[in-house]
């Protein structure tokens, strides 16, 4: 029964109902509070409350307000700070650096109910009243600032959250280990000062006793005046996320403080993993929100299911490899199946698992082997820019576990929508999986990530070639037709990537042309902390190679690569046919079969369509964005 009391405390009159006279700590969220292990707030709580320690939450609290911050007055052992499952700043602009209109993190979707870099916010809120209680900063906003980084909303280079925030250390990853032996060690009575040996976690010191078997990084000041030194750091830090081979790292501030990165926490075993989700979630937001329409992000999860973490594809422009690591870390099929046999009992479930997966949904094992007790290989990758020799690809334990998920009694439809791997499936001879993936698990559609199709893009992305997703259609249609099925792949596509160029968006406009696709959304390259792809933005360095990298900074030429992949809406007629001239189309521009927009503009007026500027009606044929296939999917002609 989801009754406040189930859920940990929200506030003063919750925990004295549990009978407790102080808490041991304090979790600030910028998230309302959601018991349930998709929300990172959720699970260090509950780690921490198996553990033997109370934790009480404050969600959202007026940043403007210091006795907000003050509802439990002072934790036994610390506060607990994270702007919540999404970085503050994300969450509030899009990559044009408009705001968001919804928040889906908070109740009824509302917005400005967390500050602008949420986790420095509260940290100086606390430190307003508490000027001694440590303060412990995690999540994925305090993670990927843990050392200098490039600030794209102040386009800037900052400083550690660690010094900007004032907290006194960073639990960054996942965090499951760390937490609790961070926890452990307050509770024996050591200062927080002296917690400096802790994996997983980063902390600042004027002791350079505590440098032992470091790397130092470059200097702050030169991060900040040196694009070079910049991308020198960013590829030493690259180079040790791996538990077992990375180094400690350090980089100075002013000759005098030094902010020291432990080695990444070991990965959770199967059996730690299975205990995560074991706990006693409530699988709800808390029942304080209902009157205000709920937490729209709960909608998205409460009938998905996390198989695995951890990410061997590194993807430049994604985060994983510096948050939750390479290794690929996995459930028991017996642990899914009991949160899936639970899911089932709850009253509004309508028999449809949404989806089984993780960063990338058929990876159920790291890729390979050495990986276990040696970690990921350092300056190598396992998929690009051909998977590994030595990469293990089986789809079987994935399979089993859908096909035992699809037989529980009430499921009527089991749907994988996280992102896979298609040159993953592809290096898998056997192709039963991708069969009963498009038989079962597909309804009409499905989603994959190509990103883009020129190799000169696809390089910078750390993605595979256009030949290998060309290589997937086919085999894709293949095993449709095989089926008697009628089924599309819509591909999410990037603009204004590092290394891209007009030439290469063009490129993609031409292939999408050959399709009779217009993507309905396209995503702009948004640079955020913690990615290789930020970090050529940023510099125009790749940071391994130290080569040039072309990076569209022009709004208008951006504006450009982002109109050529939706051609075919007229609004974006202009700059299409601008960015054509350029680069010397003008072979695309016209009727041919080939071109991607006619000679002029086509403008309907009182149902007829008229040349843009002219008065009298046309005889030419008009051009709609409405021309598409029935579907809006993907498929060769």
């Amino acid at each position: 029964m989801n009754t406040a009391q189930n859920f940990l405390p929200l506030s003063a009159k919750d925990m004295e109902e549990r009978g407790l006279r102080q808490l041991d700590f304090v979790y600030v969220s910028g998230d309302a509070y959601v018991d349930h292990p998709s929300f990172g707030s959720a699970i260090i709580s509950r780690i921490l409350e198996s553990r033997g320690y109370s934790v009480g939450f404050i969600c959202q609290p007026d940043w403007k307000d210091p006795e907000s911050i003050c509802e439990y007055g002072e934790p036994r052992l610390g506060f607990l700070v994270s702007s919540g499952n999404m970085d503050s700043m994300v969450n509030h602009y899009t990559v044009a650096k408009k705001r968001r209109g919804k928040d889906a993190y908070s109740p009824g979707g509302k917005t400005n109910l967390r500050p602008d870099r949420a986790v420095t916010v509260y940290c100086n809120l606390i430190r307003r009243t508490y000027k001694h209680t440590p303060i412990i900063i995690g999540g994925i906003e305090a993670s990927l600032r843990r050392l200098s980084h490039y600030d794209y909303w102040s386009d800037s280079v900052r400083r550690s959250v660690l010094l900007e925030s004032g907290a006194d250390l960073i639990s960054y990853g996942m965090g499951e280990h760390s937490i609790v032996e961070i926890a452990d060690a307050l509770a024996s009575g050591m200062a927080v000062s002296d917690i400096s040996f802790i994996e997983g976690t980063v902390f600042k010191t004027r002791d350079e006793d505590l440098l032992y078997d470091a790397v130092r990084l470059p200097d702050f000041e030169q991060v900040l005046n040196d694009k070079t030194a910049y991308a020198e750091s960013f590829a030493l830090q690259y180079r040790n996320t791996d538990p077992f081979q990375g180094k400690k790292l350090y980089e100075t501030y002013g000759g005098k403080t030094f902010v020291v990165q432990n080695p990444p926490a070991k990965p959770l075993s199967q059996i730690e993993m299975d205990d995560v989700y074991a706990l006693p979630y409530m699988r709800a937001y808390h029942p304080s929100y209902e009157k205000e329409g709920g937490i729209p992000a709960l909608q998205e999860i409460k009938f998905s299911l996390t198989s695995n973490r951890g990410c061997y594809g590194e993807c430049n422009f994604c985060a994983l490899t510096m948050h939750e690591g390479r290794i690929v870390q996995v459930r028991s099929q017996k642990s899914i199946i009991e949160e899936a046999e639970q899911m089932t009992q709850e009253a509004d479930f309508k028999g449809y698992i949404h989806d089984v997966g993780g960063p990338t949904a058929e990876f159920r094992a790291p890729a390979c082997k050495k990986q276990l007790t040696k970690g990921a290989c350092v300056g190598r990758r396992c998929l690009f820019p051909k998977p590994c020799s030595n990469l293990e690809v089986d789809h079987s334990d994935y399979l089993k576990l859908l096909r035992k998920l699809r037989s529980l009694p009430r499921v009527k439809k089991v749907f994988v929508r996280s992102g896979f791997r298609f040159d993953y499936l592809l290096a898998d001879k056997n192709r039963e999986f991708l069969r009963e993936l498009c038989k079962y698990h597909v309804s009409g559609q499905l989603r994959v990530a190509p990103e883009h199709v020129s190799d000169n893009v696809l390089d910078k992305m750390g993605k595979p070639r256009s030949q290998v997703y060309h290589a997937f259609e086919k085999e894709y249609e293949k095993v449709n037709k095989s089926l008697g099925m009628d089924q599309y792949l819509v591909p999410y596509l990037m603009s204004s990537h590092p290394g891209s160029r007009l030439k290469d968006a063009i490129e993609l406009a031409e292939y999408l042309k050959s399709l009779h696709f217009m993507p309905e959304q396209v995503q702009d390259f948004y640079p955020t902390p913690g990615t290789v792809s930020t970090c050529m933005y940023y510099t125009g360095l790749d940071p391994f190679t130290k080569e040039p990298v072309y990076v569209a900074l022009d709004p208008h030429e951006k504006a450009m690569q982002r109109a050529l992949i939706q051609f075919k809406d007229p609004k974006n007629y202009d700059l299409v046919r601008e960015a054509l001239l350029k680069e010397g189309r003008e072979d695309l521009i016209g009727f041919g079969k080939e071109c991607l927009i006619p000679p002029r503009k086509i403008v309907r007026k009182a149902g007829k369509p008229v040349h843009s500027g002219n008065r009298g009606p046309s005889k030419e044929r008009s051009y709609s964005g409405r021309q598409k296939t029935k579907r809006s999917g993907t498929r060769r002609k």
